[in-house]
């Protein structure tokens, strides 16, 4: 059952993740569970289906690809430390370029935000997250799951990018140029912006209490 079932979940994860957002069957949902309860549905969805994926690739067959060493364990501790900070600084916050956004009217390309290092912020977090998790699981079901997870994310931004110039027009170009034009950061970042970052490392401190919990292995050396 173990390569069975890593590949049915596999199978599973994707088809959970684009059926529910193509058409007819968004607006149908949209419809029926509202905006935000159809985002509630599509997230939880979302996170049970990858905790699926993930215990389904510890239980596959072992097939080592390196050895495990010490010092690998503190390549997920540091870089995640970065990718809870830009998760928290994405979610919610208005960024017209890639997907996600809320209130992307009210998106200033003068003050990007997180938007300024990246369109895409959401995906170089998953990118970062699964690129660092690869190091100290090097069996083939693990590199198989985080190596995808780092390509679709590399990915997922060319793709948006395409499509969102089509949408957008010339404005895409004209917005984007604004956006390299502004600081990189703030000299006097707002209240909002603080108590993101105060969640971040909430966030981090966070994973790091629950991950044996979540998935049977501590993070810490």
């Amino acid at each position: 059952m173990g390569w069975f079932e890593f590949a049915l979940a596999y199978v599973v994860f994707f088809l959970s993740h684009s059926l529910p957002v193509r058409p007819p069957l968004r607006p149908r949902l949209q419809a029926r569970l509202g905006a935000s309860g159809f985002t509630l549905a599509y997230s939880a969805l979302s996170l049970a289906v990858l905790s699926w994926l993930i215990g389904a690739a510890g239980r596959a067959p072992h097939v080592t690809l390196w050895d495990w060493a010490p010092w690998q364990v503190h390549v997920p501790l540091t870089v995640m430390g970065p990718v809870c900070v830009i998760l928290a600084l994405s979610i919610g916050r208005p960024n017209p370029f890639s997907f996600g956004g809320a209130r992307n009217d009210q998106f200033d390309p003068a003050q990007p935000g997180i938007v300024r290092l990246s369109r895409h912020p959401l995906l170089l977090a998953l990118a970062l997250w699964a690129a660092a998790h690869v190091v100290p699981n090097g069996d083939l079901a693990h590199v198989i799951l985080f190596g995808t997870f780092a390509a679709f994310a590399l990915l997922g931004g060319r793709l948006i990018d395409r499509r969102k110039r089509r949408e957008m027009g010339p404005e895409w170009q004209r917005m984007r140029d604004r956006v390299v034009d502004a600081p990189f950061l703030s000299a006097s970042p707002s209240v909002g912006t603080l108590l993101r970052l105060a969640e971040g490392i909430t966030l981090y401190g966070a994973l790091l209490w629950a991950h044996p919990f979540l998935f049977g292995v501590s993070p810490l050396p």
